[in-house]
């Protein structure tokens, strides 16, 4: 038997070989044991022919994923540093800014030689950075007395050590998931440490399908450092629309690979009734595409973002390249809706 932090492991008897496959050994011997089969991660079975390793199902009533987030997390909160808190002025006049880079895909190759852009994880980040400061630059002359940060949204390139996206699609990779996994959690802390200079920080995450589970992965670790600070909240659950009320303002986002543009003001009116029914102005914004559309619709206006990465070499191959590159920001006002649209081009 071996033991870990938060996990159990156990060599059972060859005997029990017939009782793998209904787990029944692990139950058996962990009661033996005095152990609670839940707290009981994975055993191996043992012969002179063979080496059979197997998980137990019933791990914390988790999957392994989950239960791998929750260490994580917990051993960043532990660690997590002690924020002071700013003062604030409260204003009727307020502004909110939603702040969104979109698609930034750290990870991603572009070569200059190839597709006459070159793109890679530091350039992802110097965008970022400077996109960010750019619409702060911006937004001063208004009252900011709020800042919803939108996270997600394919900001990292790959999903697995195979340099594929969540469904396998292969992708050119400058740097090893590990590093890009870093890399984008270090810049997501230095964007909020900005943004907490101006004001009060909420972050929406949002689902992605480059990476479905590295980005929400990098989420809980990016909440988990802000566990000791009050002034920044979080939205970082796995719901594909995610909605936040600003004053008279209902402000719906996804990524925008499932449900149709045309189809987000009625999700909008069902998934979040009571703030539908509390708001005058309401908005989707959504991403995915890498460059800008808008259309009212009936009781929303939705709105795709642009995108601050180059076309690799498929996407340029395939004639998918032009488009303008940027990271965008809004201004809504408490009271009048969407008053301003900033754009920090490159």
């Amino acid at each position: 038997m071996e033991k870990g932090r938060n996990t159990t492991r156990m060599r059972l008897k060859p005997d029990e070989a017939a009782l793998v496959n209904n787990y029944r050994a692990i139950k058996e011997q962990s009661q033996s044991m005095g152990l609670d089969p839940k707290t009981v991660h994975s055993g191996w079975l043992k012969t002179k022919n063979a080496s059979l390793y197997f998980q137990n199902p019933e791990y914390g009533n988790k999957g392994d994923a989950l239960k791998f987030k929750d260490d994580v997390v917990n051993s960043v909160k532990d660690h997590a540093p002690k924020y002071k808190k700013f003062k604030r002025e409260n204003s009727k006049e307020g502004h909110l800014l939603v702040i969104d880079p979109a698609d930034c895909h750290i990870g991603k190759l572009a070569s200059e030689f190839e597709t006459g852009k070159e793109y890679n994880s530091q350039i992802a980040v110097q965008r970022i950075l400077e996109g960010v400061q750019g619409v702060l630059n911006k937004s001063q002359g208004f009252n900011i007395d709020k800042i919803n940060f939108i996270g997600g949204n394919d900001i990292l390139h790959t999903d697995n050590a195979k340099g594929s996206t969540t469904a396998g699609t292969p992708q050119d990779t400058s740097q090893m998931w590990y590093d890009n996994f870093i890399i984008a959690k270090q810049v997501y802390i230095d964007v909020i440490d900005l943004l907490l200079k101006v004001a009060d920080v909420h972050f929406t995450f949002n689902p992605s399908n480059h990476d479905y589970i590295s980005g929400f992965m990098l989420a809980q670790v990016v909440e988990a450092h802000y566990s000791k600070c009050k002034q920044v909240s979080f939205d970082v659950n796995m719901m594909h629309r995610k909605y936040f009320m600003y004053g008279s303002n209902l402000i719906g986002t996804t990524h925008g690979d499932g449900a149709k543009n045309n189809d987000l003001g009625a999700l909008m009116s069902v998934e979040a009734k009571h703030l539908w029914a509390a708001s005058e102005y309401r908005y989707f914004y959504t991403h995915h595409v890498h460059h800008k559309t808008s259309k009212d619709y009936i009781g929303v206006t939705v709105e795709s973002l642009r995108s601050p990465s180059e076309s690799d070499s498929w996407h340029h191959r395939n004639g998918y390249t032009g488009n303008v590159k940027a990271i965008e920001g809004f201004i809504h006002s408490k009271n009048n809706g969407q008053v301003a649209r900033l754009t920090h081009n490159f």
